[in-house]
């Protein structure tokens, strides 16, 4: 079932074309990421599909009756409203039957018997609908939201109004995802959010029975959430089957087949222009009316060709990379029993912490777990109740905040970078233009660019101090995937110490070799990327699981031993009892491995198929849904097969 279409919307605001041709389809279910740069039209596409906004050319059509969820703007409550009263609202559809439901029950208890079964078909029919909309499971769904985004108990009693916006954006989510719509519009749902949340938030959308487009910078919750990708370039949109990391490698692979299509045609059309040349040539020279009539004919099969364009390879992208400055000590910072509160709430305790030349480590931890005061302390915006912290000799620090600000915003781009970096002009807009700062932008006021725009002219005004030491906090923030993967490669070949904050998963699998977590006011360490810190944290939760089941079992054996005489006499019937499950367990193990083997290899040729034909754009979409499902039940099957070893 369809339940969005759009094709060939376009959309102006005044004079200028944002959107040219954008055509998709969402079936029911569908869990698709919209992705681009900056500036592309993607938020402008969901105002479109919420109907906030009206397109200037094409056509929407949406499943009748559907429901759309999706936050435009943040609203005002009264400011009696608390948190766990705007949550309830999500409910309000389902409160005004149960209120229904009771004023029947009222009713009942007094009414003719002629006419209780007119009142219990209107009962029936309002406790199906009430049922239908989850209206007996709303604690359960509500306590689940709530913990998987962190909403507290102390959060839910504060007032909504009072909120940071961050805070409001978080539980506004909560609402939209109680409220269960049918199409689910979430413009980069990750934000604001912690790791262990943007996780739950990620299990929560796979699970989701609606359809979920998600607007997202966030790689790593592309790939574990999208099935399908679309994409808006150049004001139109290409839909790709799969999540981001096969986007990227389907669509490379289309770019660079398309160029050389584009170059041999190029050729041909050469050629057949060389020929059109000598004929004209061949007939002057003879006064030959046939070499002419050639050249024409030839001329014409050119016309008719359809034209391979050529691909967009060299977009404009940030091509950056820092200055090189002098060598830092091989300690860059030595920290020992650092100690921090913030009146009677103890921040950080008995911290110890030595960072080397050349690391790249990353701080994680919860939202208020300290890592944003750690590093403050290493800047010495703050200080320390008790403990010291070394920097090491001729260490050079860059500093990237997490909400970025100028000492004079009133300035343009490029009076701030020459101010800053004490550069002519012409030098200003050289650097300006390695950070797409093109033309009329190097003269906007620094108030009135946008957070990406903002984090830029940070970065820009930082690679070109010669630094040895960087330290960011949250630097892939308002940053799109290509200025991400640029700033990611400008990191990989600097020279010096990099020591940052992130929740870009993706990003800390790029660069990390060590993280460093703050749990419960203490540093535990993990020697490796993300993908290696989950799968530790991983295996910790499984050993304290495992131990919390053997102190179990201990109990109940303690319990039993005063009726094991009782138990003996049965002792022979439950051994031979136990020999027939243990056998019908080795066979069920057997039959599972077989299964599991089975369907490992045609997932294996699966993706051999798929190399083969990364050309043909509609077997490639078969396939990919067919190894979705097997590998659904690959995962199926290993943990029933996990259990019965266990």
């Amino acid at each position: 079932m369809i339940d969005i279409s759009l094709n060939g919307i376009s959309k102006y605001y005044g004079g200028n074309k944002i959107l040219e041709n954008i055509t998709f389809e969402i079936h029911s279910g569908d869990k698709v990421g919209l992705i681009g740069k900056n500036g592309s039209g993607k938020t402008t596409v969901f105002k479109i599909i919420a109907g906030i906004e009206n397109s200037d050319g094409g056509i929407l059509s949406i499943r009748k009756n559907a429901t759309i969820g999706y936050l435009a703007q943040l609203p005002d409550y009264p400011q009696e409203y608390k948190v766990i009263d705007v949550l309830n609202t999500a409910f309000e559809s389902q409160k005004a039957i149960k209120t229904q439901m009771y004023e029947l029950e009222k009713k009942m208890e007094n009414i003719n018997e002629c006419d209780i079964d007119k009142i219990m078909k209107i009962y029936g029919e309002l406790q199906h609908t009430y049922e239908h909309m989850g209206g007996y499971e709303m604690e359960e769904k509500l306590s689940r939201v709530c913990k998987g985004l962190k909403l507290t108990e102390s959060m839910l009693e504060r007032s909504f109004m009072d909120l940071s916006g961050g805070e409001k954006t978080t539980v506004m989510l909560g609402k939209m995802l109680l409220q269960s719509p049918d199409i689910l519009l979430l413009d980069e749902p990750s934000n604001h959010l912690d790791l262990e949340s943007i996780e739950w938030l990620e299990e929560f959308i796979q699970e989701y029975k609606g359809s979920v487009i998600a607007i997202s910078h966030d790689r790593y919750f592309l790939d574990n959430v999208a099935r399908r990708i679309i994409e808006i370039e150049s004001k139109k949109s290409r839909s790709y089957v799969g999540n981001y990391s096969f986007y990227v490698q389907y669509k490379e692979e289309m770019l660079n087949n398309q160029l050389e299509a584009y170059k041999t045609q190029q050729k041909k059309i050469k050629e057949m222009e060389d020929a059109i040349k000598r004929f004209r040539d061949w007939g002057t020279r003879a006064d030959n009316e046939s070499m002419f009539k050639k050249a024409a004919n030839m001329e014409k099969r050119i016309e008719k060709m359809e034209k391979i364009h050529k691909p967009e390879l060299n977009q404009r992208k940030i091509k950056v990379s820092f200055s090189q400055g002098e060598r830092s000590a091989n300690e860059v910072i030595n920290i020992k029993g650092l100690r921090k509160s913030f009146g009677d709430k103890l921040i950080i305790d008995n911290l110890d912490l030595s960072v080397r030349y050349k690391e790249r480590l990353c701080l994680l931890g919860k939202n208020g777990s300290g890592k944003s005061t750690l590093i403050k302390l290493l800047l010495n915006k703050q200080t320390q109740d008790a403990g010291e912290i070394t920097i090491g000799s001729r260490v050079k620090i860059g500093y990237l905040e997490q909400e970025i600000s100028f000492e004079n915003e009133e300035k343009t781009v490029l009076e701030t970078i020459n101010q800053c970096l004490m550069v002519p002009e012409s030098e200003g807009r050289r650097i300006l233009s390695g950070f797409l700062f093109f033309g009329e932008d190097v003269y906007k006021k620094v108030k009135n660019l946008s957070g990406g725009e903002k984090s830029r002219l940070r970065l820009c005004i930082m690679m070109e101090q010669q630094n040895n030491l960087l330290i960011l906090d949250e630097p892939t923030n308002h940053l799109d995937i290509n200025s991400r993967e640029m700033l990611e490669k400008a990191l990989e070949i600097f020279k010096g110490t990099i020591l940052f904050i992130s929740h870009d998963r993706y990003f800390i699998n790029k660069l990390a070799e060590r993280i460093i977590e703050i749990d419960n006011k203490r540093l535990i360490e993990y020697l490796g990327d993300y993908n290696y810190y989950r799968e530790k944290k991983s295996e910790s939760k499984n050993l304290l699981k495992t131990e919390s089941l053997a102190r179990e079992s201990n109990k109940r054996e303690s319990k039993s031993t005063s009726t094991e005489n009782a138990a003996r006499k049965n002792i022979n019937k439950t051994k031979n009892h136990d020999k027939k499950e243990e056998a019908k367990r080795k066979k069920n193990i057997s039959l599972l491995e077989e299964e599991i083997e089975c369907i490992g290899n045609d997932i294996l040729q699966i993706d051999n198929q798929m190399e083969k034909l990364y050309h043909d754009y509609e077997k490639l979409s078969e396939l990919f849904i067919e190894k979705e499902a097997l590998t659904k039940k690959y995962d199926v099957l290993l943990v029933e097969w996990v259990k019965l070893n266990s």
